[in-house]
C-alpha cells in the first residue's frame, strides 16, 4: 500500500488526501482526491496474497509530474471530440485542442488534474464532487459530478457516475484505470486473453476521430467475441502501426440501463469482469506509456498495461447516430462501471 503522508499537500488552493477502502471480499483500494485517481488496486489471489494491478506513483508529487490520465476520472468528455468543435442547440463551441487537431480527455485541465472535494466516505465506500464552472474548458453549463467508489459484495470496485447542469452542455465521463493483472510493473500485457461482449466497433479516420460509421466486428481483428491473447492481435497493421490498440467497441443494447457484462480479461490465474452501463469500450494497450519507474520501483513502458474504459462513443456530440451525450437542466446524468474479480 501507499504511504498516504506522501499525499498531503496543498495544491490549487486545496487539499490533498488519499483515503484507503477495504472491501468486504479482500479487496483494498486507495483513491487521491487529485483526479479522483485509484492510487492503488490490490486483489488477493488464490492464496490470499494481495497484488496490486494497477499501474500508479507513490506520491502526489510524481503523480503531478507525470501520466496524468493514470487511474483518473476523465471528464468533461472523455476520448476525442474532432477539432474540438460541436454544436449545441444552435451553438458552436470551440474547446482546447490538446492532440493533434482535436480535443482529448476534457482539454488542458480536464477532471483528472482537478482537486475534488470528498463529500461522504465509509470503510468501503468513496464519494467525491466537483464542480465545473460554465465556460470551464469552453463547455457551457456549471456541472456539478459526483463520482463515488464502491468495493462490493461481488468483489468488484464500482464507480458510479451522476451529473448535473444548469444548462444545456455535453457530458461523457469515464475511469482510465491501467490494468496489470501480473501486478503493476510486471512487464507487459501481451500475454493477457481478453474478451469483448460486442458485436461491432465504430472506425476512425486517420486523426483517430470516429467517420460516423459503426461497422460489424465479424472478419476483422476487431473480433474479440471470444477469448483472444492480446499479443496475437496487438501488432496487427488493422491497429495504429507499431502501437497497438485504441478502439472504441460498440457494446450491446442494454435497455435497462443495467450493469451488463461488457468484458474479460484474465493473466496470471486472475480474471477481471467489466460491468458498465455505458454504451461503450474504448480498449486501449497503454501504447503511448512513457518509461518511468512505478510505486514499486519497478519500470513501467509502452504496453505494460491495458485498459478498458466504459463510455460514451468518441466524438459523439458530433454524431447525431450515436448516443447523445446532452444533459440538460433538470436531468441527471447516470452511468455505472464496475471491474469485478472473479474467484
Amino acid at each position: 500500500m501507499v504511504d498516504q503522508r506522501q499525499f498531503s499537500k496543498l495544491y490549487d488552493g486545496k487539499q490533498v488526501t488519499l483515503a484507503t477502502l477495504h472491501g468486504p471480499k479482500g479487496l483494498r483500494a486507495q483513491i487521491t482526491n487529485y483526479g479522483a485517481k485509484v492510487v492503488s488496486l490490490e486483489v488477493p489471489d488464490v492464496d490470499g496474497c494481495m497484488t496490486d494491478v494497477v499501474l500508479g506513483f507513490g506520491s502526489i508529487d510524481e503523480w503531478l509530474a507525470q501520466e496524468h490520465y493514470f487511474n483518473a476520472i476523465i471528464g468533461r468528455y472523455a476520448n476525442r471530440i474532432k477539432n474540438g468543435r460541436f454544436t449545441l442547440d444552435g451553438r458552436d463551441y470551440q474547446l482546447a485542442v490538446n492532440n493533434g487537431p482535436n480535443s482529448l480527455h476534457g482539454g488542458m485541465v480536464g477532471f483528472n488534474r482537478r482537486v475534488w472535494d470528498v463529500v461522504g466516505q465509509t470503510p468501503s465506500s468513496l464519494c467525491l464532487h466537483l464542480r465545473s464552472h460554465d465556460g470551464e474548458e469552453a463547455y457551457p453549463g456549471n456541472l456539478d459530478v459526483w463520482v463515488t467508489y464502491s468495493l462490493t459484495l461481488e468483489n468488484g470496485l464500482l464507480i458510479t457516475y451522476e451529473a448535473q447542469s444548469d444548462k444545456p452542455t455535453v457530458v461523457g465521463l469515464t475511469n482510465h484505470a491501467y490494468f496489470n493483472l501480473e501486478g503493476e510493473g510486471s512487464g507487459t500485457i501481451h500475454d493477457n486473453v481478453l474478451q469483448v461482449l460486442a458485436d461491432s466497433y465504430t472506425p476512425f479516420d486517420d486523426t483517430a476521430c470516429p467517420t460516423g460509421a459503426i461497422v460489424p466486428v465479424e472478419g476483422t481483428p476487431m473480433d474479440f467475441r471470444q477469448p483472444t491473447v492480446v499479443g496475437q492481435r496487438i501488432d496487427d497493421p488493422f491497429f495504429r502501426p507499431g502501437r497497438g490498440i485504441d478502439n472504441n467497441f460498440v457494446l450491446r443494447p442494454n435497455p435497462a440501463h443495467q450493469l451488463q457484462p461488457a468484458a474479460v480479461l484474465s493473466a496470471a490465474g486472475r480474471t477481471m469482469q467489466v460491468l458498465t452501463t455505458m454504451p461503450g469500450l474504448q480498449v486501449y494497450t497503454g501504447n503511448w506509456v512513457e518509461r518511468h519507474n512505478g510505486k514499486s520501483g519497478r519500470p513501467y513502458d509502452v504496453q505494460t498495461a491495458i485498459c478498458l474504459e466504459a463510455q460514451n462513443f468518441p466524438d459523439a456530440p458530433n454524431h447525431p447516430d450515436f448516443p447523445s451525450p446532452v444533459l440538460r437542466p433538470g436531468e441527471t446524468y447516470f452511468e455505472q462501471t464496475e471491474y469485478r474479480f472473479l474467484q
